[in-house]
């Protein structure tokens, strides 16, 4: 019998593990400080470093500036943060227990199932809290995901990681559409198509402490159950063998990464691609190991969304483009490139 890291080697998502874990958190952390505070710091309006850092450590209420970085940017930055680590590990989730290369959001229907399921909350509960919005968006997410991988299994010849997204295509093309009629049919289209274009105006601190809870769960649960996620990216038969619980193991991985993608979705809109990239680069440094890369995926994740956030308000100031446009810049031709690898599976 092969040993696991035989399979794994064999794997086609393996990377060899070129530098150390810690050393490498260490780094990105760093690397997350210094883009947090570079996005305070820049905008419509520049604000020097120190009154960054001054507004922090020695906040004072009758400066503007304070109030400018307390009520507006910190809380954007923080969500950014938040939405980016929170796609990027449902994403490597996705992928580890799929074995799908081509996995995300995105890709697969989570973001516009939870686009539906907040189409509904504008229209039917106008009123309803943020926390209720929240679930629901977990809910539309896994409803996507769900309907997405139904349809891939399909195929008399199973389901492959090209026949997965382009299921994925069609569903999410099917929820959209249905959520643009929604929308148009009872007038609250111009929300809609912000939230499908992603953005982060508007975040407050209430909305951050709402999640907050709910994301560190979901974030706990990905780590404690990687180990076991490693083995399944292997394969089942090779899971059983050493003794996981692959059903529960499943359950539990798709419930973390349903609950990601959808408070994601519920703080910045249907961003893609950020799932897909951060997994893939982190995998490549750190190789398979997904008590590495759930982690490494969560801060890359949100150094991406926090660049791309930073972008988004700076090109055209002080006007914004979607997040999601900047995102997608170098997504699209990252998503080819694997695309073209799977294309033998077709």
């Amino acid at each position: 019998m092969e040993t696991l890291a035989a399979n794994v080697q064999k794997s086609p998502l393996a990377g060899e593990k070129k530098f150390s874990f810690l050393v490498l958190l260490i780094f990105m952390l760093l690397l997350l400080i210094g883009v947090l505070v570079l996005a305070m710091a820049l905008g419509a309006k520049k604000i020097p470093f120190a009154d960054v850092f001054m507004s922090i450590i020695a906040f004072d209420n009758k400066s503007s500036t304070h109030q400018v970085i307390q009520s507006i940017r910190l809380p954007r930055v923080l969500a950014a943060m938040a939405t980016g680590a929170g796609f990027a590990v449902s994403g490597a989730i996705i992928q580890g227990i799929s074995r799908n290369p081509l996995a995300d959001s995105g890709i697969l229907g989570l973001n516009a199932g939870a686009g539906v399921t907040l189409v509904i909350a504008m229209v039917f509960l106008p009123t309803i809290s943020f926390t209720g919005t929240l679930w629901l968006c977990i809910l539309g997410a896994g409803l996507g995901a769900g309907l997405v991988f139904s349809v891939g299994l399909l195929s008399k010849r199973g389901m492959t990681p090209i026949r997965l997204v382009l299921a994925g295509a069609a569903i999410s093309a099917m929820l959209t559409a249905l959520s643009e009629g929604i929308s148009i049919f009872f007038s609250v289209a111009q929300q809609v198509a912000f939230w499908y274009g992603g953005g982060l105006s508007g975040i407050s601190m209430t909305h951050l402490q709402q999640m907050l809870p709910w994301m560190l769960l979901a974030l706990l649960l990905a780590i404690v159950i990687s180990k076991s996620i490693t083995i399944l990216s292997v394969g089942d038969e090779t899971a059983e063998g050493l003794g996981v619980n692959i059903k529960l193991i499943k359950n539990l991985s798709l419930l973390a990464a349903f609950m990601l993608a959808g408070i994601s979705c519920a703080l910045a809109g249907s961003v893609s691609f950020v799932g897909l990239i951060a997994p893939h680069l982190v995998r490549y440094i750190v190789g398979v190991d997904y008590r590495y890369i759930i982690p490494l995926s969560a801060v890359l994740g949100a150094i991406l969304v926090v660049l791309a956030d930073l972008v988004a308000r700076i090109v055209n100031a002080p006007y914004e483009i979607p997040v999601g446009a900047v995102i997608a810049v170098i997504g699209v031709p990252f998503f080819l490139y694997l695309a073209r690898k799977e294309r033998r599976e077709l």
